[in-house]
């Protein structure tokens, strides 16, 4: 199974698990519809029309209603552990969930009594639990921007608000902080950092960068880290192995981006909509790097 267990900023979306399904800007998810705009919606919208090139897979979506309280994160938490010894998993990614240690580690307890565990990706909230409990490398892929990196590659900050100044600070690289991070064991196994230009890395260092295409416009748009993050997974959910998926991935979100000519008032949702298309062109190698 392929899992996306995340959150949208509605406090009245009731607990959902079900098959996730896109048609035009509206995804459905046992019955239920949701806008695709940011956060996790565009994650699954982006994974949708990923899939739409490599073939047939069903994205199964755990989906809660939160609004930065803890109550939607906290019910699908409850919901995994109850029942994720009987389900599945080929590959999972946490997304937009409330960090919380003690929940994090009891899923990762369960997840490790597993005949087989799935590939882990977590992006935002889970992220940041995963390297406060000390459990980051446990994961096969962090698809942080450069001020989450930040976070991870302070190893004393025990939360993103307590991220030491001069870690912050511009003089500090994204390959430094990427060495940081993976010195205090503090990242997965795999990074995929999301910025101006895009880093793809593992223990050893920057094994990838993309920078283009360039489309200005999307360097101020919501959700297009959401994106990346979704198109990242349902390669990795295909059994592509993992830089090889981030490194596509990049290159895709990018060239849907440059595909949708945005202007300040594009929505992410027209990026989406060009996924197919960039991808592609990638598998193909037929756009001009």
């Amino acid at each position: 199974m392929l899992a996306v267990v995340g959150t949208v900023p509605d406090p009245n979306f009731p607990l959902t698990v079900g098959r996730v399904d896109m048609v035009e800007n509206r995804l459905t998810i046992d019955g239920k519809h949701v806008l695709v705009n940011r956060g996790t919606p565009a994650l699954l919208g982006a994974m949708v029309n990923t899939l739409k090139v490599l073939g047939p897979t069903d994205i199964t979506g755990f989906i809660a209603g939160d609004i930065e309280l803890g109550h939607g994160s906290s019910k699908l938490y409850q919901y995994l552990i109850e029942n994720g010894p009987q389900i599945d998993f080929n590959t999972i990614v946490f997304h937009y969930l409330q960090p919380d240690v003690d929940w994090h580690n009891r899923i990762m307890f369960m997840l490790d009594d597993l005949e087989k565990k799935p590939v882990l990706i977590a992006d935002a909230g889970f992220m940041y639990a995963a390297k406060m409990s000390g459990q980051a490398q446990a994961y096969d892929l962090f698809t942080p921007d450069v001020g989450e990196l930040s976070f991870l590659a302070d190893e004393t900050a025990p939360h993103p608000f307590y991220t030491r100044g001069f870690i912050l600070h511009d003089d500090n690289s994204v390959p430094d902080l990427i060495s940081r991070a993976y010195l205090h064991g503090n990242a997965a196994k795999n990074l995929l950092v999301k910025g101006a230009i895009d880093s793809i890395a593992d223990k050893s260092g920057i094994v990838f960068s993309v920078d283009s295409p360039v489309a200005e416009a999307m360097e101020a748009m919501g959700g297009t880290g959401d994106t990346i993050t979704g198109i990242v997974t349902a390669l990795a959910g295909t059994g592509m192995q993992i830089l090889k998926a981030a490194k596509i991935a990049a290159k895709v979100n990018r060239l849907a981006g440059f595909f949708a000519k945005p202007t300040p008032a594009t929505q992410v949702g027209e990026i989406i909509q060009h996924i197919p298309q960039a991808l592609e062109n990638v598998l193909k190698e037929s756009y001009v790097q």
